[in-house]
């Protein structure tokens, strides 16, 4: 089981909640963010093992918020993980571009999830 800290921004419930169960099954503290402000305000309080990344957020949109975290000298190094719908050609390398670490599409694989964070937390 792990302790780790996983950050969830999603504005989705259904997806917010479908990851939370899939994380606490395999032991991670889940903390999540509903919006990039939110998602800004608690990443002053706690630093997360790795954040979970939905790109279109209200507000400050993913890819902005990405920008945001990897140009913070103290939090540029917390891997980040897409999470998205954005399944257009393209898409997934302008991703990446960002300073995500992977890619993951919806609807989320509830396999290939934890595996996909474990593989990024050992880094």
């Amino acid at each position: 089981m792990s302790n780790k800290n996983v950050m969830v921004v999603e504005d989705n419930e259904k997806n917010r909640k479908l990851i939370r169960v899939v994380l606490k099954a395999k032991g991670y503290n889940v903390i999540e963010a509903t919006t990039g402000e939110e998602a800004l305000s608690l990443l002053k309080e706690q630093i997360p093992d790795i954040i979970l990344m939905d790109i279109q957020l209200p507000g400050i949109d993913g890819l902005t918020l990405i920008r945001q975290i990897k140009a913070d000298a103290g939090k540029k190094d917390i891997p980040i993980i897409a999470v998205t719908a954005h399944a257009m050609k393209g898409d997934q390398q302008k991703i990446l571009d960002t300073g995500c670490d992977a890619y993951m599409s919806k609807p989320i694989d509830t396999r290939e999830l934890p595996l996909t964070i474990e593989k990024y937390l050992k880094k």
